[in-house]
């Protein structure tokens, strides 16, 4: 057995001010209550909120005093993310991982922000990985990166056993998140830790999932500490024999010959995708997905095959327009 005890806590986020004092606050709470807990992880854009004027170039009074934290308390310490004002001019939107020594030892930069509405934040370009002496290896990454399963792939294929999830969910689509979080656990075989907050910070109904895709737990809509003792050789375990004794999910992958050309230049592929029409925020009245695209696959077939019922006498739907 590989033990290591995570605590992810769910908590209120203000906008219009820093809640760094009320984290610290929790995580005094946390190991004091908790105080075989090992690795404390917040949601995204817990410290300064979800504004980007709160950007803050590096390193930050915030971060300091979450290292601070970190070494009083001798745990590995995630607080989330908060805008930074990169060296080039951008604002990104990134996580710090901070040891328990107090040293920053990863800042992961969000691949995938929220567009078309999170506008104006970078795109981040390196992965988050790094190893807890004697216990396995991590990865990081932030709320909508999960929604593009190239992401974990890329984590886990690098070795990734648990996956550190904070998110900032307050809309409907919660739970989709919450079921591609569960997918994401099963499909790369790995613990999923997705903790989202609440008021400014989301809806709350964080979630810990095992690597056959069980839900070990699953938070309210109130604030909550949320600690849980993890084995990692059921990761090693399962990665090797497969999910219940069946799917050999990650050697199945590595094995098969396909090429899967959609992730290189692929005509086909790129053409589809250009048909889309831009990333932009939805507009009222819109019908843009709805119109026919007579010179591409299955619309235009649709669009074909209706004149030829027509000529051969078929009685039309009494939807066809």
């Amino acid at each position: 057995m590989v033990p290591f005890a995570i605590a992810g806590i769910q908590m209120h986020v203000a906008a219009l001010h820093s809640n760094v004092e009320a984290m610290l606050h929790h995580i005094d709470i946390c190991m004091a209550r908790f105080p075989w807990v090992q690795m404390v992880l917040f949601s995204e854009l817990a410290p300064l909120g979800p504004l980007p004027q709160t950007a803050q170039a590096l390193p930050s009074p915030a971060e300091a005093l979450f290292q601070e934290s970190a070494a009083r308390h001798g745990i590995w310490l995630i607080p989330g993310s908060l805008f930074e004002i990169g060296d080039d001019g951008e604002t990104y939107n990134m996580a710090p991982v901070i040891n328990p020594q107090g040293e920053i030892v990863k800042r992961y930069r969000k691949m995938f922000p929220f567009r078309p509405y999170e506008a104006g934040v970078a795109a981040g370009q390196e992965f988050c990985v790094f190893d807890v002496p004697q216990v396995g290896r991590f990865g990081l990454s932030i709320c909508y990166d999960i929604w593009f399963p190239e992401t974990t792939r890329t984590l886990t294929s690098m070795g990734v056993e648990v996956l550190l999830h904070p998110v900032l969910t307050q809309t409907i689509d919660r739970d989709i998140e919450l079921a591609i979080a569960r997918a994401t656990a099963a499909q790369f075989q790995c613990f999923v830790f997705d903790v989202n907050g609440l008021g400014a910070g989301g809806i709350g109904r964080s979630c810990v999932l095992d690597p056959a895709g069980a839900v070990l737990y699953q938070a309210a809509g109130q604030e909550e500490i949320i600690p849980l003792e993890i084995d990692l050789e059921q990761v090693r375990r399962q990665r090797e024999t497969g999910i219940r004794g069946l799917g050999q999910v990650l050697k199945s992958f590595r094995d098969n010959k396909v090429p899967f050309d959609v992730y290189r230049d692929a005509p086909e592929a790129d053409k589809f995708l250009g048909s889309l029409g831009p990333l932009e925020l939805p507009q009222r009245g819109s019908r843009a997905g709805l119109e026919a695209r007579p010179d591409h696959g299955a619309d235009a077939g649709v669009v074909q095959l209706l004149p030829d019922l027509h000529h051969q006498g078929a009685k039309p739907s009494r939807n066809t327009k």
